[in-house]
């Protein structure tokens, strides 16, 4: 039982640290019983700070105030689908950015994600700079350069504004665009001061041309990358020493075709492994009519366990409010299933209309209008059927507490926004968002609702698409952008 060291970016997904040492286990007296997957819900122990000292010790991780570079996914480095591994370019721009005076100087906090896989799990389109690695004609692995995404109240996708920057001009042309957004940038007010403001009001055309006159000037100087820097940083990344495996190993084949239940999990839960004979497994913590995010200590416990036993090790979060096994092999997924289903983490609904996402909300967070974690809980109730669930497919829902939008609201398939309406509890809701390559704001679908009457909206949409859906290999997504919003708008305030 050694030291399990999790992070993670991005608003209700930013988990700093959650460690399990022998040492430093608190008592279930002396700390809270659970731990929650949210910012502002993080209750492992009271000496929090303590706790990401001795991460810090051991991982070289570090805190940043009003800065995040999220990387990827839960299972960045190993999904088939990436180029290379993107966390190597995240710590060499946290690295360089890191109580640097251009960067110290911004207006406003700054937000970077990166992704090098082609369909995009970071979000790269919703941040402050959304980084894209990709090949060009020739074969070589650079950078598509996204300004300007951000979501809360003025909500906006970024812009490309360079569609291939090679390797080496990564540090330069991000440092040009703070140099930009530091000389143009708007200080007299806080709400239009991020850079999304910026590149909106300036154009996105506009405001590249202003960084490439900056990059110009120092693009070949001191920051031009040698390949030798990121060769260091990348050394420093370890791998699992990975045994030889076939893939879909006589075990397996066995139980799938024993057991309807593990078969149903290993299609929802299990991801392909670019190491043979292995596969990545999402731990579910959505259960039926419970908070979002949350695990109990007794679950964390095991949890951990069964990483040192089955995924070397390690444990990852995402910001869907989920952990990941990122490295079991195919062999032992019977075993593993059976021992997370013993502790409630092997539900079948990831990516289902039950897999929430959520904030906070006003059980706990100040800044909130309107709860968040039971209008979840009570959505979960009224999809708990996993046949109906499966039959609504690919479908995201993701709740915000307020206009900040910790909830990532405006890009879900479903998005519910709380408002506050002389001091009663309403709710606003949004369809046909999207967070990934082809992201979009979701519309709004009509006025708000009461409290009471959140969860019958979402069923009525639910309903609606299973009726207007031209078959079922068409998500939800999918007729929104066929239909509009029309069709929704209709079923949902007919009786209302």
């Amino acid at each position: 039982m050694g030291l399990h060291v999790v992070t993670c970016g991005g608003k209700r997904g930013q988990l700093g640290v959650l460690i399990r040492s022998p040492a430093r286990i608190p008592s279930r007296e002396e700390g809270s019983s659970y731990a929650a997957l949210a910012e502002q819900r993080l209750l492992c122990s009271p000496d929090v700070d303590g706790l990401i000292v001795e991460a810090q010790r051991h991982t070289g991780a570090r805190r940043t105030a009003g800065f995040d570079v999220a990387v990827g996914d839960v299972c960045e480095v190993v999904r088939i689908d990436e180029i290379e591994d993107p966390r190597v370019w995240a710590e060499l721009l946290r690295q360089h950015l890191t109580m640097h005076p251009e960067f110290s100087f911004l207006p406003r906090k700054f937000k970077i994600a990166l992704t090098a896989a082609t369909h995009d799990r970071a979000a790269v389109k919703v941040h402050d700079i959304g980084l894209r690695m990709h090949r060009n004609g020739a074969g070589e692995v650079g950078f598509e350069v996204i300004v300007g995404g951000g979501l809360g109240r003025t909500p906006f996708i970024g812009k490309t504004i360079k569609p291939f920057l090679p390797k080496r001009d990564l540090l330069s042309y991000v440092e040009a665009i703070l140099r930009t957004y530091n000389q143009y940038g708007r200080r007299d007010n806080i709400y239009k001061a991020r850079i999304k403001i910026l590149v909106h009001e300036l154009g996105a055309e506009k405001f590249g041309r202003e960084v490439d006159e900056e990059w110009q000037s120092i693009k070949d100087g001191a920051l031009a990358l040698d390949p030798a820097v990121s060769g260091d940083i990348a050394s420093r990344f370890q791998y699992p020493d990975y045994e030889a495996l076939a893939d879909n190993p006589p075990e397996l084949a066995k139980a799938r075709t024993a057991d309807h239940r593990f078969r149903l999990w290993l299609d929802n839960s299990v991801t392909n492994h670019k190491a043979p004979g292995h596969a990545i497994v999402t731990l579910s913590l959505k259960p039926v009519g419970a908070p979002p995010g949350d695990a109990t200590a007794q679950q964390m416990d095991a949890i951990a366990d069964l990483a040192d036993r089955y995924s070397y090790g390690e444990i990852r979060v995402g910001h869907e409010q989920n952990l990941a096994l990122p490295h079991v092999a195919q062999r032992d997924l019977p075993a593993l299933w059976k021992a997370l289903d013993a502790i409630g983490v092997a539900t079948p609904n990831v990516n289902l209309i039950s897999d929430i996402i959520a904030c906070p909300g006003l059980d706990y967070c100040s800044l909130a209008n309107a709860r968040a974690i039971p209008v979840a809980e009570e959505i979960t109730r009224r999809f708990k059927n996993l046949d109906l669930a499966h039959s609504l497919g690919r479908l995201h829902i993701n709740i915000s507490g307020c206009i900040n939008a910790c909830g990532h609201h405006h890009v879900g398939h479903i998005g519910i926004l709380g408002v506050e309406k002389n001091g009663e509890e309403f709710y606003q809701v949004t369809i046909g968002g999207r967070a990934d390559e082809e992201a979009e704001l979701g519309a709004i679908l009509g006025p708000a609702v009461p409290y009471g009457e959140i969860a019958d909206v979402v069923e009525d949409i639910a309903a609606a698409y299973l009726e207007l859906r031209e078959g079922p290999d068409e998500i939800f997504l999918h007729t929104v952008k066929r239909l509009g919003v029309e069709p929704f708008k209709e079923r949902v305030y007919a009786a209302r």
